[in-house]
């Protein structure tokens, strides 16, 4: 077979049309995943900023699963009656029935209207410093009437809970003296601020806020057995995706 002749006019000719539009194509798609791995590596830990806005580094589980596929996290005040209610009619058994099959992380959120939040929340994070966060959010959530109210009002008697506070510090275990130091500790404010920080980010105005892998939980039902059929039906379905 003879060979080809090259065209003089095409052999002259610069790179096609094109092959041009490849060219940028490919340095734009380039451009836009560099971008991508940069923000990924400047994050730390190559989350987007929402997920360690929801879960940071240190966060408290009360149930843990490593690469599981479904995380629930909570914003929480202890004082709040609404969250004492949540924790009475669903996130109590919850967390039992799921111990072990999804991730649950709360944070805390504690509001200005509940003068003791912000002592209930310090309290909780000293108690972590032992290694006893999960034992002292039990405590509170159980002792609620005992130290969150005064007869049918919000209570604002601090010097009660703090006793109420280091009551359940010792039936848990801890080293009084080390709890009370911790409580007025600088690095157990910044947790709370930052978990305060987050909530604020994330949209958070109210307590209890739930998240389910990321996605607000927004509960249509009207008494606490129709949300706690709801949370469950989307854990379940995040479970079996």
């Amino acid at each position: 077979m003879a060979g080809t002749k090259n065209n003089p006019v095409t052999a002259r000719r610069g790179p096609s049309l094109n092959l041009i539009l490849t060219a940028v194509v490919v340095v734009v798609a380039a451009a836009v995943i560099g971008g991508v791995l940069l923000a990924n590596r400047s994050s730390g830990t190559g989350g987007t900023a929402q997920d360690e806005r929801l879960v940071p580094p240190g966060a408290h589980t009360l149930s843990s699963v490593e690469g599981g596929k479904v995380t629930l996290v909570e914003f929480l005040d202890y004082q709040c009656p609404a969250c004492a209610a949540y924790y009475a009619n669903i996130t109590k058994k919850l967390e039992q029935d799921y111990q072990g099959r999804i991730t649950i992380v709360t944070r805390n959120y504690p509001l200005q209207m509940h003068p003791l939040a912000q002592p209930a929340a310090k309290a909780a994070e000293a108690a972590a410093r032992q290694g006893k966060y999960k034992e002292m959010y039990h405590a509170l959530y159980d002792g609620y009437q005992s130290w969150a109210v005064d007869g049918r009002d919000t209570s604002d008697d601090t010097a009660a809970a703090t006793a109420k506070f280091e009551e359940y510090a010792k039936g848990i275990g801890l080293d009084l003296e080390k709890f009370r130091a911790d409580v007025s500790s600088a690095e157990v404010k910044g947790v709370i601020d930052r978990d305060t920080a987050d909530g604020q980010a994330l949209g958070v105005d109210s307590t209890p806020t739930f998240f389910l892998n990321g996605k607000r939980f927004e509960p249509t039902g009207g008494t606490y057995p129709d949300v706690d059929r709801e949370l469950r039906a989307a854990i379940d379905a995040a479970l079996a995706g």
